[in-house]
């Protein structure tokens, strides 16, 4: 099917946006992990940089609104990192537009928030039912 023309957007107007990003002068490694990184420890300093960076950015919502619409797999878009973008993908996020159109990350940053408690109380609970079970996720007995 055919677009017609008044659903056409100069790219202009549309990626213009990305030249306001205070990650524009910035290196890439910090937002997108190098191929020889493989420790969780380093990934997470380095999103919890670029987030930082996000935090205060102008088009942050801009961004975010384009990682998820688009389905950005890599790096951190808007302060929301690979795991996040899957996360709020599956919970939904498009109830959270504003009226232009862009996200409230605020919102979406709560909805984070509670997903993730709520996966650690779900996590205890389980912990807590192995421990009073006498099952400790795996067999001690001599083989």
């Amino acid at each position: 099917m055919a677009r017609s023309t008044s659903q056409l957007q100069p790219i202009n107007d549309v990626w213009e946006w990305q030249l306001l990003g205070r990650c524009r002068d910035r290196s890439g490694i910090q937002f997108f992990h190098p191929d020889d990184d493989l420790g969780r420890i380093s990934r997470r300093m380095r999103e919890a940089a670029a987030k930082r960076v996000c935090d205060n950015c102008p088009v942050r919502r801009q961004c975010a609104t384009h990682a998820l619409t688009v389905g950005e797999e890599y790096g951190v878009w808007g302060g929301f990192s690979e795991n996040d973008r899957t996360i709020l993908r599956e919970l939904g996020w498009q109830d959270a537009l504003d009226r232009r159109g862009f996200a409230d990350v605020t919102t979406l940053e709560r909805r984070l928030m509670r997903a993730r408690a709520k996966a650690r109380k779900a996590k205890e609970r389980r912990e807590q039912g192995e421990h009073h079970s006498g099952r400790s996720g795996f067999d001690r007995r001599p083989t």
